[in-house]
């Protein structure tokens, strides 16, 4: 009898292993972002290009799961392609100086400054730069080709912010990406 107990009790054991291992987590972001796309449907919000004085810096097209902004349980998709070389210091830069005029205290955004900074590349002219956000995490894209991730809606928040808060530095652009205004 206990020889039948301690074997009906390995093979439990045995059971319970098999079906407590974790499956793997499918692999939210893909390798390339036409890859993502295709598996995604999103729909173009707006486009619009970014102009100081009468140069054109870049080219920015929104687009979300369901066709509007905001879209907070579906995919968001911002592309950036850019019109004049900037190097990945000064965008970090440019990143901070926006997060500072919406208001932003340094301990929201201090902790995924070094993310960036190991992620971003320096832009040359005609390079893209996407940033794609479902859920609460978020990912870039260069050029098609993933960069990177950062976890968090707070980043995804604060990021999106930069042209699509009401308070941005660049009102008009958000209503030409918005579709507010063409």
């Amino acid at each position: 009898m206990l020889k039948l107990f301690k074997g009906l009790v390995a093979s439990i054991l045995l059971i319970n292993l098999t079906f407590a291992v974790p499956a793997e987590e499918p692999d939210q972001w893909k390798n390339s972002l036409s890859e993502l796309l295709k598996s995604t449907a999103t729909i173009q919000v707006g486009r619009a290009t970014f102009s100081v004085f009468i140069w054109d810096i870049y080219q920015s097209q929104l687009s979300t799961s369901s066709g509007v902004y905001p879209d907070p349980e579906g995919v968001i998709v911002y592309q950036i392609k850019y019109l004049k070389s900037i190097e990945s210091k000064q965008l970090i830069k440019k990143t901070i100086e926006q997060w500072v005029h919406l208001g932003f205290a340094s301990e929201r955004y201090s902790s995924y400054l070094e993310q960036l900074r190991n992620m971003w590349p320096d832009i040359k002219e005609g390079d893209q730069l996407a940033f794609v956000a479902q859920g609460n995490n978020s990912a870039f894209y260069y050029n098609e080709r993933f960069i990177g991730q950062i976890d968090g809606k707070d980043f995804r928040n604060i990021f999106m912010a930069i042209w699509f808060s009401e308070n941005t530095s660049q009102p008009e652009l958000r209503d030409t990406l918005l579709g507010i205004k063409s």
